[in-house]
């Protein structure tokens, strides 16, 4: 038995309303089952619940077992001072608020429907692969009922991501341009030297962008010797010892501290290389000096890659690494890189700029999402042999929230499928 379920009969009205009585053998009638709560606090806020005869006005709580209110400690919290009602699976203690008054509790074990408990088991012991519970069901979603919550799942998906934007935009003290550089620098740093890009971009004053991003030499300079690349005393490249001497320069004048931390290169296609993605880093800022203004504008996706078609600074034509000479190839970000920054960085950033400016944006973004491929990885994969197929990005990144927040950790009852799945004929 899971609280879920029991939030799950709350608030479909699953029990047989007119056999309710609390534990003392008072009749019990829910006229309002409430709002539920899913932050700090009572489960469902604002119910209305007539016991004994007696109209009552107030919040409920749940629990697998009465005693986990003082597991829980609600009897010195005084949120919990207008429970009216005490929905348990099992009652093993008689429960009193903070004043020391009695709360009238409901035991559900008594009243639930035995055909709803071996639907609640089916689904939840549904899974051939281990991948998710509904996964027999899935491809016979209406198709109307999907569709809403992959808007719903994109939209949660987005605040997720926002947790981390509002944060750099506090610490950037409201510099939006700040905080786009930060999350690009992560992003150009991929999975491997992603969280190493974010802290060494975290560490530098984007004011010093500002000041070397009309001098190409300079900006690479700088962002090279900040990201730990510039660290080899034994390399002799003309090219390397001129960025090194250049990067002296503004360490000084800057009053940057020196790393001896670099990212990683192993593990990595070439083209992923940490020393190309800071010099294609670096000459689209060249470019683009006033970067976020101009992915703010009401821009379509051709607009978008269009700003994102950069390259690298000719010395890496034919170079990888420093000092070794490679096969000349095109340096410019791939559309599919580009595709990937719309989903990490773009999309979600204006999102949070459109929340702190007041505005709705949420249909924009989708429609900007929607024309972007869909990213391939073995989540999408079982998915689109669920059925139906995947078509774009904004249905890949809602169904990656899914089985991330809901499908991997049993939220059958919080997700619309499941509900669904169990609602049904009952």
């Amino acid at each position: 038995m899971r609280e879920d379920l029991l939030h799950f009969i709350w608030r479909h009205n699953k029990l047989p309303t007119n056999q309710l009585c609390t534990t003392d053998d008072e009749p019990v009638l829910v006229k309002s089952v409430g709002i539920q709560n899913r932050h700090a606090g009572p489960d469902f806020f604002n119910a209305s619940v007539t016991i004994d005869g007696q109209l009552w006005a107030g919040n409920v709580e749940m629990h697998l077992k009465s005693s986990d209110w003082y597991v829980h400690h609600h009897e010195n919290d005084s949120n919990y001072d207008n429970v009216i009602l005490h929905v348990v699976w099992e009652d093993d203690v008689v429960v009193f608020r903070k004043d020391g008054s009695k709360i009238p509790t409901l035991e559900m074990r008594n009243f639930i429907p035995s055909e709803l408990l071996l639907k609640y088991k089916a689904l939840m012991e549904n899974s051939r692969s281990g991948f998710s519970n509904c996964e027999k069901d899935f491809g016979e979603m209406d198709s109307f009922l999907l569709e809403s919550w992959m808007h719903r799942l994109y939209i949660e998906r987005l605040e997720h991501k926002s947790e981390l934007i509002f944060d750099l935009l506090n610490k950037t003290k409201n510099d939006w341009e700040a905080v786009l550089f930060i999350l690009l620098a992560k992003n150009f740093g991929s999975k491997v030297n992603g969280p190493f890009f974010l802290d060494r971009a975290l560490e530098l004053d984007f004011a010093f962008i500002r000041k070397t991003c009309h001098d190409a030499h300079q900006l690479e300079s700088l962002l090279f010797g900040h990201f730990g690349l510039l660290n080899e005393p034994d390399c002799t490249d003309a090219h390397y010892l001129q960025l090194q001497k250049e990067y002296g320069y503004l360490a000084n004048k800057f009053g940057l501290s020196k790393t001896m931390a670099k990212p990683e290169f192993f593990g990595l296609r070439p083209a992923n290389f940490p020393t190309i993605r800071i010099s294609q880093l670096a000459h689209l800022y060249k470019g683009h000096p006033q970067l976020f203004s101009i992915l703010m504008g009401p821009s379509g996706l051709k607009e978008v890659y269009d700003v994102f078609q950069t390259g690298t600074s000719p010395y890496w034509d034919n170079h990888f690494t420093f000092g070794k000479v490679s096969r000349k190839s095109s340096k410019r970000l791939s559309k599919k890189f580009i595709d990937l920054l719309v989903v990490n960085t773009l999309v979600p950033l204006k999102f949070c700029h459109a929340r702190h400016m007041g505005h709705e944006v949420d249909e924009t973004l989708i429609s900007l999402l929607s024309e972007v491929k869909k990213e391939e990885n073995s989540i999408i994969a079982h998915f689109d042999r669920l059925g139906p197929k995947t078509k774009n990005a904004f249905e890949s990144q809602a169904k990656l929230e899914l089985y991330n927040n809901y499908c991997s950790k049993n939220k059958c009852l919080q997700c619309v499928v499941g509900t669904h799945l169990l609602n049904r004929n009952t």
